[in-house]
């Protein structure tokens, strides 16, 4: 039996401009249908002038950006690799599956990305003990740049690799210091490799898809060939090394064309949508939303919320209630150092990751909502919290 009442509120589905069809057309009137085609080249294309990184390649998922980066810094076997620990497990995973070991790094409260300082503390320990850290991996956490100046400083003296995970801030940009300028997310000068993510719920979408981009067109040649199965430059089928088969299919790159040209608008709606919730939420006592730092503008990918105990009801009890009148709402982010699959991996004190993701909660975000529907879950939340309060007082008289 079908459900009634109002219509499910998703927590970022996926939202077509019109134009994205135009670019499908294009690919089946040239039967590009399978990988590779005129669309990769012309998505790839695009999203260099759309970011501003000169080098870039359409793969099958983020992870898969991910996992050609690391191998193409030469991640394997023996090698650690530090990384944020409050972030997705596909930003990690490829390490492991590499073979290196994995430790984890704890978020600044003010930003809620890696913290710089900790990262310094982590690597001067490992130095001490004689362990070589082959790469960093810091998370741009619900659509927020990390301080990647910093960043890079801290990881100079030892002579570590960045690579960012951008999966989620496509559009956000980073502040240049002492200038007006700013650059798109995974840009910064330094930074060894970007991923970025066109799942179906990101800013924009091919229903699936990443995009590894970087300064080093030698390191995008190298990711290159081992995306396509590692294939000699040969008439025949020649291999000399093993790789993968990770390149993107024409139709979807097609459909990523299309939602690049909306990339603005989408940003712009995000921000729109996080200035919604604040306006409505902003006298709920011991409720608070994501910071943005001072280091850049966001995307707001998903506006965040954290509950404290004068709020009156826990993460949870609000997702329930949402769920109950046909909301999404979800849980931040499970810290990485505590997640099974990880059980034993090293983790520096992440006390900030597990106090956001036991506080926090993720609010419907998508870039098609309307004031009328950001109210409906304000007023939801609302509603639970002066619940829990009246319960709490009446529990104490």
């Amino acid at each position: 039996m079908a459900r009634s009442g109002p219509a499910r509120l998703f927590l970022s589905p996926p939202h077509m401009g019109g134009g994205e069809q135009a670019h499908v057309a294009e690919a089946f009137a040239s039967n590009y249908i399978a990988p590779l085609g005129p669309q990769v080249n012309a998505f790839e294309a695009a999203f260099a002038e759309a970011t501003g990184i000169a080098h870039c390649l359409a793969v099958a998922s983020g992870t898969a950006a991910m996992h050609l980066a690391l191998h193409c810094l030469g991640v394997g076997p023996g090698d650690l690799v530090l990384a944020s620990s409050l972030t997705f497990i596909g930003s990690v995973s490829p390490a492991r599956l590499l073979g290196a070991e994995l430790a984890f790094v704890d978020s600044a409260p003010g930003t809620w990305n890696m913290d710089p300082d900790m990262l310094r503390e982590a690597l001067t320990r490992l130095a001490s003990e004689g362990r070589r850290v082959k790469a960093v991996i810091p998370t741009d956490i619900y659509g927020q740049c990390a301080d990647y100046a910093r960043l890079l400083d801290v990881c100079a003296p030892f002579g570590v690799p960045v690579v960012a995970d951008c999966a989620e801030s496509m559009g956000a940009r980073a502040y240049v210091p002492d200038s007006d300028d700013s650059l798109h997310a995974g840009a910064w000068p330094g930074l060894a490799a970007s991923i970025f993510s066109f799942n179906g719920n990101k800013i924009i979408t091919t229903s699936g898809g990443g995009m590894l981009a970087s300064h080093d067109a030698e390191l995008i040649a190298r990711a290159r060939k081992l995306s396509q199965q590692a294939r000699e430059p040969a008439p025949h089928y020649e291999h000399a090394e093993l790789g993968y088969n990770y390149r993107l299919s024409n139709i979807l790159a097609a459909i990523g064309l299309g939602q690049l040209d909306m990339l603005e608008a989408r940003v712009a709606q995000k921000r729109r949508v996080f200035r919604w919730y604040k306006e409505l939420l902003r006298e709920e006592p011991g409720l608070s939303l994501m910071p943005e730092a001072p280091t850049g503008r966001g995307n707001r990918w998903l506006t965040v919320i954290q509950l404290g105990q004068d709020f009156g009801a826990a993460p949870e009890t609000v997702r329930q209630a949402l769920e109950a009148q046909n909301i999404e709402s979800r849980p931040l982010w499970k810290p990485m150092h505590l997640q099974p699959v990880f059980a034993g991996c090293r983790a520096f004190p992440c006390a900030v990751a597990e106090t956001l993701f036991h506080h926090g909660l993720c609010l419907p975000s998508g870039t098609a909502m309307t004031r009328e529907d950001v109210e409906r879950v304000a007023e939801v939340v609302h509603r639970t919290g002066v619940a829990g309060r009246k319960q709490a007082s009446c529990s104490a008289t």
